[in-house]
């Protein structure tokens, strides 16, 4: 309820506390566009989709299909919670209500160091894809600067914000068709032969071999990431209209798009390579194919459009890594004067700035980290949040704080079982790993204690952990 006399970007509780609101005027079509541009497809084609054509081969279509039928069991799990609490914090503020506060903060300590820290990772993919017009561009700045400019963008309205990623993403999607297209057009092997006989290299490099059911699924613990991203919905849901049905819808559109988006030109890559065992040993998988089926200057101008997707993808991860480090100052996590700025909202654009600059500098400053520490801090800890929110769903079920969602997922509780499982399998699969999965999984449970420590030291010492945004939700 807006108070009289108050700014409209400001209302209070039951409680007589006032609280900042967002303003919801967003419609479910431009919640989509801003999650899918989180999600990246073309980034995860053009990065991610060599890394596991070069673990698993032509065992890629696999890995990657049945990494979607995982990431079903996921989109499950968010849209049912994300329809019960359709809230700016995401995750935290989900299991903060359903498992408990101290659970909650855990999660946000987790999604605080990730979120900030994958805005450098991503942007530092933009150096590689503008060398086709600067060869000499230093990739750490031109990350920081890629990172600052969203920044600058995203204080901005929302509604603005998501037709700019409306446009960059239609960009982005027509260089996936590109490359769909050249392999499609000329296939040079059929769709049945990399189902019923997947091939990775053989060790000489110059020759193919069968690949292993168990090769395939340590690359599927790859692909699931590549799809990871559809929750992010639920940042904007106190933004978007009638917020318990359209999140939900979104998450689940935004994954099958994605599939299609990325398992599509996947599979064109492997149909379409005029010889695998030169795809398989390529520096650049993906230059290698494009030149080899059209010409440089077909590769120069998908570059681009992968250079703009990554923009794009990093100014849609600060409006969702904005909205909860807004969350954050609102919930009153920090020091008052702290969580004070963070919670504030622009009069004009309605948006929460102080937290938007202060996600985009953090992030800035990060672009200059050792990659090495960059991957290891990121790569296990949406594990940790994915498990979490599969037990949420099925707490939330138990204790009834989800019986008022709008939208209730069909088979439960199949979706969130199968995804503890499958989850303990990437765990597994990390674990096998000394070089990158060990230590981060290590370094996840650090942050997951360092969290704790702070809530137990600092937050609970105050009083009961107020959670607010609720009842405007």
């Amino acid at each position: 309820m807006t108070v009289s006399g108050t700014s409209p970007s400001r209302s209070t509780d039951t409680a007589g506390h006032d609280r900042p609101r967002l303003h919801r005027g967003l419609k479910m079509l431009g919640t989509l566009f801003i999650t899918l541009s989180a999600i990246t497809p073309a980034s995860s084609v053009f990065i991610i989709s060599p890394g596991v054509i070069g673990q698993a081969g032509t065992g890629a279509f696999w890995a990657f299909g049945v990494a979607g039928i995982v990431g079903v069991f996921m989109a499950l799990v968010y849209a049912e919670l994300s329809s019960a609490f359709p809230l700016a914090g995401g995750e935290y503020a989900i299991t903060a209500r359903v498992l408990g506060r101290l659970p909650g903060f855990v999660v946000l300590g987790l999604i605080l160091v990730t979120q900030l820290l994958v805005v450098a990772v991503i942007a530092l993919g933009v150096g590689t894809y503008l060398a086709v017009l600067f060869p000499h561009l230093d990739a750490a700045v031109a990350a920081a600067v890629t990172t600052l400019l969203a920044t600058a963008l995203a204080v901005f309205d929302l509604k603005l914000n998501a037709w700019v990623t409306g446009i960059f993403l239609a960009i982005e999607m027509t260089a996936l068709i590109v490359v769909s297209a050249l392999g499609f057009f000329h296939p040079k092997r059929s769709l049945g032969n990399l189902i019923a006989h997947p091939v990775s290299a053989a060790a000489s490099g110059s020759t193919v071999t069968a690949v292993s059911v168990g090769t395939i699924g340590a690359a599927t613990a790859v692909a699931i990431f590549a799809y990871s991203g559809y929750g992010s919905a639920v940042y904007f849901g106190e933004e978007t209209k009638d917020a318990p049905r359209n999140i939900a819808r979104t998450i689940l559109w935004a994954l099958a798009i994605t599939v299609l988006a990325e398992l599509i030109p996947t599979t064109a890559v492997l149909i379409g390579a005029p010889n695998l065992p030169a795809l398989f040993s390529a520096d650049n998988m993906m230059k290698y194919f494009i030149t080899a089926t059209s010409n440089s200057t077909v590769n120069d101008a998908i570059s681009l459009a992968i250079a703009v997707a990554i923009f794009n993808a990093v100014l849609a991860i600060i409006l969702v890594t904005a909205r909860m480090v807004f969350s954050t100052g609102r919930d009153t996590a920090w020091p008052s004067p702290l969580s004070k700025a963070l919670a504030t909202i622009h009069p004009k654009f309605g948006s929460p700035w102080i937290a938007t600059i202060a996600t985009g500098m953090v992030s800035a400053a990060f672009c200059f980290a050792n990659n090495t520490f960059l991957l290891v801090v990121t790569s296990t800890t949406l594990i940790a949040v994915y498990a979490t929110l599969a037990l949420s769903s099925i707490a939330g079920r138990r204790n009834g704080t989800t019986t008022h969602a709008a939208y209730r997922m069909p088979a439960w509780p199949a979706a969130p079982l199968l995804a503890l499982a499958a989850i303990a399998y990437v765990v597994y699969e990390n674990f096998q790993d000394p070089k990158v999965g060990r230590p981060s999984l290590w370094t996840t449970l650090g942050i997951g204690a360092a969290s704790a420590a702070y809530y137990l030291a600092a937050v609970r010492r105050r009083g009961a952990w107020e959670l607010k945004g609720a009842e405007d939700a």
